[in-house]
């Protein structure tokens, strides 16, 4: 086996469909590629096992009984133990509601069946290279008054902390990095998301309105036409 191989053998993924006919052909090929692989058929299901199996990616529905794929998508987000783990919506819903919706809980990437193994394996595949590949500016951030915590998640003003959903903190962190230096949407898109996953440019508009709301309106600045801003003058 490859060393390769070998890596990826270390990262588990919770496959989530009520097809089971995609599941099958899903789990085949994330296991020839190395990976641990898991299964649920539902919602409710791919909560309890995802509590018990702790996947660094799941690959997720929308339309399931029990419960849907961006509720579950929420719920999964909301878990302690899954606050870094990649979401990946793999879907037949094509409607721009349907992937907002999903970027707004959360998701790593939003991909519409069908979709040849090969094409999903190298989304797949480089996610977690992305991941290893990032550069590590250190753990934490005190700026501005906030305390920016990579190792849990958090943002701490005073006595309140508060813990962010992965992409809302990553975004945060990457402006805090270069404080009163403006970023287009477009480069926050490939810098967070990354330039293989296409994703709407109003997920970052999405993202830095819940930032807002969680930490005040006076950390992050918006420059009409241009972009954002992270404000350490506050």
């Amino acid at each position: 086996m490859s060393a390769a191989k070998t890596a990826q053998q270390l990262h588990r993924v919770l496959v989530v469909d009520d097809d089971p006919d995609i599941v099958e052909l899903l789990q085949y090929n994330l296991e020839k590629e190395g990976y641990d692989v898991r299964t649920a058929p539902d919602g409710r299901k791919a909560l309890d096992t995802a509590r018990a199996f702790v996947p660094e990616l799941v690959l997720l529905d929308i339309m399931m009984p029990q419960l849907d794929g961006i509720e579950t998508g929420r719920q999964l987000r909301n878990l302690p133990d899954l606050r870094q783990t990649f979401i990946l919506y793999l879907t037949a819903r094509s409607e721009e509601y349907s992937e907002v919706a999903a970027f707004e809980i959360g998701a790593d990437d939003y991909i519409t069946k069908p979709i040849k193994p090969r094409a999903l394996m190298s989304r797949i595949n480089a996610l977690f290279r992305r991941e290893a590949q990032k550069a590590d500016p250190g753990d934490k951030i005190e700026i501005g008054g906030l305390t920016i915590n990579r190792l849990n998640y958090t943002v701490t003003t005073g006595d309140k902390t508060v813990v962010l959903p992965k992409k809302e903190f990553e975004l945060l962190f990457f402006l805090a990095l270069s404080p009163n230096k403006v970023f287009g949407r477009e480069e926050l898109l490939q810098k967070i998301w990354g330039v293989d996953i296409y994703v709407l440019e109003r997920t970052v508009d999405v993202h830095i309105r819940k930032l807002r709301e969680k930490i005040g309106e006076t950390y992050i600045k918006t420059l009409k036409g241009v972009g954002y801003m992270f404000n350490d003058e506050v």
